[in-house]
């Protein structure tokens, strides 16, 4: 089925789109302290969740930019509910073909949650350092592996432990290309249960709410699937979180 759609479906209940809990997005919104007026760039920015509250609470000028038709078409809908006037535009794109106006130009230079768009956490981090200015942020959601996983989890969901690191791995990713870290967000427990237990709810609802839709049954095997991961191994084994860094 199409991928996008089954985004759509399971994370048609969630604030964020990734598991970390909106209290402790709060926390880094305000953390960044942006003058007014700042220059954003969101890569992968979902339904735009990030870049609104940025909007809403320092009036950036702002490029969010995602594959999805249905998040693009979110976001756009949200910003016209919340910032009508913001100066904000979404396009639907692969990000890793955006291209800035100008090298160096953004205030902050954001991809929370998707490094797979440019190959990984590193080159997310080398990618994005190229769009900020001297001076500012960029910031990097990415998973990190809380103990070393079992080879049959990595065999069930097609992963290799090379394609994540610690969480002192990741930040020493961005040290090495002369990034500041300077805070990290680390998502508990409770907020993984949510986002997870979220998506198994969704996906419920949604089969009983369109039971004639050709996708009900993929959408609830993928589900179960996933359901069956995490709590076998994924909740033990894997971490996640924001990082922050300073460009000098």
């Amino acid at each position: 089925m199409d991928l996008w759609k089954y985004f759509d479906i399971t994370h048609r209940e969630h604030v964020l789109w990734n598991p970390m809990s909106v209290v402790k997005f709060e926390e880094l919104i305000a953390l960044l302290r942006l003058r007014y007026g700042a220059r954003v760039l969101d890569v992968a920015t979902g339904k735009g969740e990030f870049i609104i509250r940025l909007a809403e609470r320092y009036a950036i000028e702002g490029i969010g930019v995602d594959l999805s038709p249905y998040c693009v078409a979110g976001a756009r809908n949200k910003q016209k509910e919340r910032v009508p006037d913001g100066r904000l535009t979404f396009l639907e794109m692969d990000g890793a073909e955006y291209r800035a106006e100008e090298p160096e130009s953004f205030d902050l230079a954001a991809c929370i949650g998707a490094s797979w768009i440019y190959g990984g956490h590193r080159d997310t981090l080398r990618a994005l350092n190229t769009m900020a200015r001297s001076g500012g942020w960029v910031v990097v959601g990415e998973p990190y592996w809380r103990r070393e996983p079992a080879a049959e989890h990595l065999e069930a969901v097609g992963e290799k432990r090379s394609n994540y690191g610690t969480h002192y791995e990741n930040v020493k990713a961005g040290q090495e290309l002369g990034l500041e870290p300077v805070y990290t967000l680390v998502s508990n427990q409770d907020d993984w249960d949510r986002y997870e237990g979220l998506q198994w709810n969704a996906a419920t609802a949604w089969a009983v709410e369109h039971p004639e839709d050709p996708d009900v049954k993929e959408v609830l095997k993928r589900v179960r699937e996933s359901r069956e991961h995490y709590l076998r191994w994924g909740r033990e084994t894997f971490g996640w979180a924001i990082y922050v860094f300073r460009k000098d």
